[in-house]
């Protein structure tokens, strides 16, 4: 049984799903390449990773380390965790259940219904959704796998962070997307503030800025054009903490600015990237990060549950 989302906790759990997820790539660019002053940029493309999202680290660390019962599992999702829990589960022959609300897009719930899961949608928004698995859940007794606010989850999280230390080890500042909190959690917990850790977050969908303001998780709106992906109401409480105590500030993104980056990453790179996974990008591309000189930025892509490849 883990007991904290530390660095040694995330050392420990990596070697479990190791044999099971991507050790995803990174490319080296500059900001050149879009327009902008030539400091170098580095992108961990966790859109490759199985399941199309940085997702599956999270419910293999679940899977593998809490010992599902034979109802199997249970779990709420925008798309991309139903998609990783539905994803492992499936690898590991274990029953899942996964709760979708109606702003899923139809590329998530395709992949969610590939990968043999139990799918039902209700409601319009995760929280209604999560809701819902929870009662399935206390009825069905199946093993709940929640998206972000869970040891587990923020531990497979962090193991992107472990690899990106090693992949690009003189980086100054990582930029991350923001939704529940899950991914910026374990890579803030990972690196320790030694190297930067700045979230992002759309305008309309600004929990953690709420929560930064507030002192503790609290509902903030919920409307944004990656809505699916990172507009969950709150924060997680069990990374509210890490964020204080290792997340140097919150930038904000119009949804301008994200569709922007999704198509710049398409025309630039060729990836195909869903508008929550390009978000971080959209903070460097728009100016609401502007790095300093010299300052060597990563940035975490991922998110590539999207049928969408006319940016236009």
């Amino acid at each position: 049984m883990v007991s904290a989302v530390t660095r040694s906790e995330i050392e420990r759990i990596h070697p479990v799903i190791a044999p099971h997820i991507r050790r995803t790539p990174v490319v080296a660019i500059t900001g050149a390449d879009f327009g902008l002053s030539p400091f170098p940029l580095t992108l961990k493309l966790e859109h490759l990773q199985h399941a199309g999202s940085f997702k599956t680290r999270g419910a293999f660390a679940n899977l593998l380390t809490r010992h599902p019962p034979q109802t199997g599992v249970v779990a709420a999702s925008g798309g991309n965790h139903g998609a990783a829990v539905a994803y492992a589960a499936m690898r590991l022959s274990v029953p899942a259940r996964i709760f979708v609300p109606t702003v899923s897009s139809p590329a998530k719930i395709d992949r969610i219904r590939l990968y043999g899961a139990e799918l039902t949608i209700v409601g319009e928004r995760y929280a209604e959704a999560y809701a819902a698995s929870v009662e399935w859940s206390a009825t069905s007794g199946a093993m709940p796998v929640h998206a972000f606010d869970q040891v587990e989850t923020l531990l497979g999280q962090g193991t992107l962070a472990l690899e990106l230390s090693q992949q690009a080890p003189e980086l100054d500042t990582v930029l991350v997307a923001v939704g529940g909190g899950g991914l910026i959690g374990g890579i803030a917990a990972w690196y320790e503030s030694k190297t930067r850790v700045i979230a992002v977050e759309p305008e309309g969908a600004p929990t953690l800025a709420e929560a930064m303001r507030a002192g503790k998780p609290v509902d903030a709106p919920t409307g944004s054009v990656a809505a699916d992906s990172l507009a969950p109401r709150q924060v997680g409480e069990l990374m509210f903490p890490i964020a204080r105590e290792h997340v140097e500030r919150v930038v904000l993104v119009t949804d301008h600015a994200i569709r922007m980056a999704q198509k710049m990453l398409w025309e630039s790179l060729r990836l195909v990237v869903e508008p929550g996974g390009c978000t971080a990008f959209a903070a460097i591309l728009s100016g609401a990060y502007q790095p300093a000189v010299g300052e060597r930025v990563g940035v975490v892509v991922s998110g590539a549950n999207t049928t969408a490849v006319n940016f236009g």
